[in-house]
Parts: structure tokens; C-alpha cells; sequence
């Protein structure tokens, strides 16, 4: 165990209530009403908001939501509505991290969550999400522009949005990024199949298939609500653990279903495929992860990992090569089936780099060349920044590309679900952009199947990366200074009340009294660590 870990397990025994947990498995769940409460309380002030017009985490445009959006494009902001956006929305947030740390720490130390409970909580917890304004990414424009386009046969795969029509002019332009306004889209034909799908049974409304792009990937949410569980009661673990932290957690809520991003059907079907190779379904698995690769590409690894331990772990390499084979043929047929439907061909291979045109300082190998070139202009000097972003993005790539072979080659012995989860963790890491909503590739597997502290590293990045490139911060600074007495004192106490009230005892409820441990119970108090 490393210094930091090792500083971090002091704390969290002096600090927290973790000094006190036990491994015991509960019979009275009823305590659950409490963080179900605290949820949708948190979860209600996000969605708040988000609703005043001119809120920072949406976009603030005419005929983009049913309520919420600016009467005409020139209604200016108004400081107290912008400072109310601000404060309720980072107060919600704050709010529902609280929360769900604790219930994950609930769940990893007492087995036995009902699921079915667990599942109502976490619909409970994505009504005002369901409800909200699309938030914090405005991408969802772009998959019903998308829609569109594929609906008329034109191809998003050579084609940015705007060849719809010029912006300004057409509903499903005129909300589209303009950094994507002429940029080929890098999504699988699956997905545009099912966008332009729900673009015709909206009759080509533009607000009715951004509707209807929310409602699928609230779907995929639930596929992915006993998909997750699923994996885990099927490499002995527990279910219920499994799925409040792979999917009750603040990515799932606030960027699959508030952002309405197209990864959650990914995901969906990545972990149905994986829960059905772990039955012994195979060949239904292979074809579930290919469905997802073609929606986004990074799913195939899945297809990848069910074939090379087809035949377990003593199988030698000679004898994967077959499953290899099958699996590459069974991934052949919905590849073929799904470009057929969209009708696009494979134009969408040559575009998968199109997210790397973000430049984003979250990301490490991106962030390096920007502290390099801000080094350089401290000192004076002409820092060539397109050649230096170039190389870090490519050491990022080879070394991610090298945890990937390093974890592959050692999956029999580590496992091979956990060892695919931390694969897509390495690449979202070391990949040219962080996006928040990448991680839940990687943290719906692990959830499943960590080891040790693992647990508390993916946690963390649970946690911070909904931060990601987050607006709002410099206009709450702003706004407080600017803004009156009365104001200025009501918003601090949104944002105290929500980093400091008490959540109650229900935190505690459920630990057993000291006493001495046995040998067995200190050994899996030990490993679950």
C-alpha cells in the first residue's frame, strides 16, 4: 500500500464513520427511505437549477424545452436568477455526493441490498432528471440533427448538421454546437439507425426526438439496472452493491439521463452482453457488445474479451484461437445487418477521432502540452502547440495502449470482467479527451468486480469527474461579489446547508456494536478494505 493510501485509510478511520463498519448482512432495510429521500431532494435542487433561463449548465435557447428557455434570444441574464441557477445546482450536487458515498459504503459493508428497492430508488432519483431541461452537454442536439440527416439519406458519416440547411433556419440546426456544426459524426450505424428511427415517429419534430433520445437512453438505464447486478451475483459478489455503484451513481443520473448521451445504450448493451457470456450465452453476448460497438467503437473490446476466455483460464493459446474465430463471425453478422439498415456503409471508421478536435486540459495528455505551452509563454518563448499536443496525445495512446495488452494477457488470473473495466478506465484517462460520461464505460464493470482499493480509486473518479469542465463557478465568484446582502447570504446558505447538514443517523444505523473480531471476519474486513 502506497503513502497516500495509507494516509487516506488514517483518515477515513479518524474521519468518518468507516472506523465502525463491520461485514455483516442485514436483514431491515427500511433505513433506505432516508438517502431515497435525501436523493430526490438533491436531485430536485439540480434540476431547479437548471430551469431558470438563463442557468450556465444548459443551453439557454428558444424552443430547445417545454419551460425553462430564454422568451426571445435576446432576454438578457439576470443576476439573481443566474445566482439561484448557480447555487442550487452545485448545492443539489454537493448534496447527492454526500449522500451516495454513504450508501455505497452501507452496501459494500452489509450484503444483501434488495435490488428491487434499489431499483425504485434509483427511478425515484431520475424523475427531476426526466423532468429537467437537457443539462450539461448540448450533444443531444446533434444526435437528433443526426437523426435528420439519416432520416433523408443524407450521410452524417461525410456531412456535418449544418448541410441540413445554414443555422439559423432550420430547428434541428439551430442548437447544434457550432463546434460540430460541419463535423462528420463518429457514432455506429446501430445508432444512427435508431436516431433517425425515433426522428420519423416524432414526425420530425426537433423537441419531440430530443425527447424521445432522453427516453432511450432512459431505457438503456434500466437494461443496465439488472444487466450490472446481474454480472456481479454471477462472479459471486453483490448484486445490490453492484448496482448503486455502478448505476446509481451522480455520472449515471446526471449525464446519461440529464445529458441524454448515446454512451448509456453502449453501456447497456456491453453489460447485458457480458451478463449473458457469464450464463454461458456466448454467442448472444458476442452479438449484444457487438450492438454496442456499433454505437460507440470502444465496446468491441468486449466482443474480444468473451472470446479469448471462451475456454477458460488453463486454455492455451492455440485453443482460443477457434472462439476467436466464432466470435469474430457472429460479430460479422449484426455489423453487416446494422450498416445495411443505416444505410451508410463504414464511413463512420475514419471518423472516430472526431472527439480528439476537443482541447481539454482535464485530460493528462492533453493538460501537459497545455502547462507546456503556458510555460513557454511565461518565459517568452514561441511554443509550437499543435506538435507538442501531438506527441503527448500519442504517449498518452501507447501507454494506455500497453496497460490494455498488459491487462488482456493477465485476465485469466486477475479476471477478465474487472480487467476490461480498467482497460476502458486507462483509455478514457490517457486518451486525448475526458468526457465525464466516458467513464461510466469503465466504472459499471468495476463496480462488479474490484479488488481492495480499487473500490476507493474508481469512487474518486466518480466523484470529481462530473466537475469536469463544469460552468458556473466563475459566475457564482462573480455574482457573489456583485450581488446584495440578502442575496449573498441566502446563496452561501444553500451551498453550506448542502456541503454540511447532517444526513441523519442512518449512515450509522445499521453497524453492529464493538466488539472482538474473529479471525475470519478480520480477514474479509481486510480484503474489502
Amino acid at each position: 500500500m502506497s503513502t497516500l493510501e495509507r494516509t487516506i485509510v488514517v483518515a477515513e478511520n479518524r474521519y468518518t464513520p468507516i472506523s465502525n463498519f463491520r461485514p455483516d448482512q442485514l436483514t431491515n432495510w427500511s433505513f433506505l427511505k432516508v438517502p431515497a429521500a435525501i436523493g430526490f431532494l438533491a436531485m430536485t435542487l439540480i434540476a431547479i437549477g437548471g430551469s431558470f433561463f438563463d442557468s450556465p449548465f444548459k443551453l439557454n435557447m428558444v424552443h430547445t424545452w417545454f419551460f425553462g428557455e430564454p422568451r426571445s434570444s435576446a432576454q438578457a441574464a439576470t443576476p439573481l436568477t443566474l445566482m439561484f441557477s448557480v447555487a442550487f445546482t452545485f448545492g443539489g450536487m454537493f448534496l447527492f455526493m454526500r449522500m451516495w458515498l454513504r450508501l455505497s459504503e452501507v452496501v459494500k459493508y452489509h450484503a444483501g441490498a434488495p435490488e428491487k428497492i434499489l431499483r425504485r430508488i434509483l427511478w425515484l432519483w431520475a424523475i427531476p432528471m426526466i423532468v429537467a431541461p437537457i443539462m450539461f452537454s448540448r450533444d443531444v442536439f446533434s444526435y437528433a440533427a443526426q437523426g435528420e440527416m439519416t432520416s433523408y439519406h443524407v450521410s452524417p458519416y461525410t456531412n456535418g448538421p449544418w448541410s441540413l440547411s445554414p443555422p439559423g433556419t432550420n430547428s434541428f440546426v439551430n442548437p447544434v454546437d457550432p463546434l460540430w456544426g460541419n463535423t462528420p459524426a463518429p457514432y455506429g450505424p446501430f445508432f444512427l439507425w435508431l436516431d433517425s428511427l425515433i426522428v420519423k415517429i416524432t414526425g420530425h419534430h426537433e423537441l419531440a426526438s430530443v425527447v424521445g433520445l432522453r427516453l432511450l437512453e432512459m431505457l438503456a438505464v434500466f437494461i443496465m439496472s439488472f444487466a450490472v447486478p446481474g454480472i456481479a451475483r454471477s462472479l459471486g459478489r453483490d448484486g445490490g452493491e453492484a448496482l448503486v455503484f455502478g448505476v446509481m451513481n451522480p455520472l449515471v443520473l446526471l449525464t446519461l439521463i440529464g445529458g441524454a448521451h448515446n454512451d448509456a445504450m453502449m453501456v447497456a448493451l456491453l453489460c447485458l452482453g457480458i451478463w449473458w457470456a457469464l450464463r454461458d450465452h456466448r454467442i448472444a453476448g458476442i452479438v449484444a457488445c457487438t450492438l454496442a460497438a456499433m454505437i460507440k467503437a470502444p465496446a468491441l473490446l468486449g466482443v474480444v474479451y468473451i472470446a479469448w476466455t471462451w475456454r477458460g483460464p488453463l486454455a492455451s493459446y492455440r485453443e482460443r484461437i477457434r472462439p476467436l474465430a466464432v466470435g469474430a463471425v457472429a460479430s460479422l453478422i449484426p455489423i453487416f445487418i446494422t450498416t445495411w439498415l443505416a444505410g451508410f456503409g463504414f464511413g463512420w471508421v475514419k471518423n472516430l477521432a472526431t472527439p480528439g478536435t476537443v482541447v481539454n486540459w482535464a485530460a493528462p495528455a492533453t493538460g501537459l502540452a497545455i502547462l507546456i505551452r503556458n510555460i513557454g509563454h511565461w518565459f517568452g518563448a514561441t511554443v509550437p502547440f499543435k506538435g507538442i499536443l501531438a506527441v503527448t496525445r500519442a504517449v498518452g495512446m501507447m501507454s494506455a495502449i500497453s496497460i490494455a495488452l498488459a491487462l488482456f494477457f493477465t485476465a485469466d488470473k486477475r479476471g477478465w470482467v474487472r480487467n476490461l473495466g480498467l482497460t476502458f478506465v486507462a483509455f478514457v484517462l490517457l486518451g486525448p479527451v475526458i468526457q465525464p460520461w466516458y467513464m461510466t464505460w469503465g466504472v459499471a464493470l468495476v463496480g462488479c468486480s474490484y479488488v481492495k482499493r480499487e473500490h476507493f480509486w474508481v469512487m474518486s473518479l466518480v466523484i470529481v469527474t462530473p466537475f469536469i469542465d463544469m460552468p458556473g463557478g466563475r459566475q457564482l465568484m462573480s455574482g457573489l461579489v456583485k450581488a446584495s446582502a440578502p442575496v449573498m447570504l441566502i446563496t452561501l446558505l444553500c451551498l453550506v446547508a448542502a456541503i454540511l447538514a447532517p444526513l441523519g443517523r442512518w449512515t450509522q444505523w445499521s453497524w453492529p456494536p464493538h466488539r472482538i473480531l474473529s479471525a475470519d471476519e478480520q480477514t474479509l474486513l481486510d480484503a474489502r478494505a
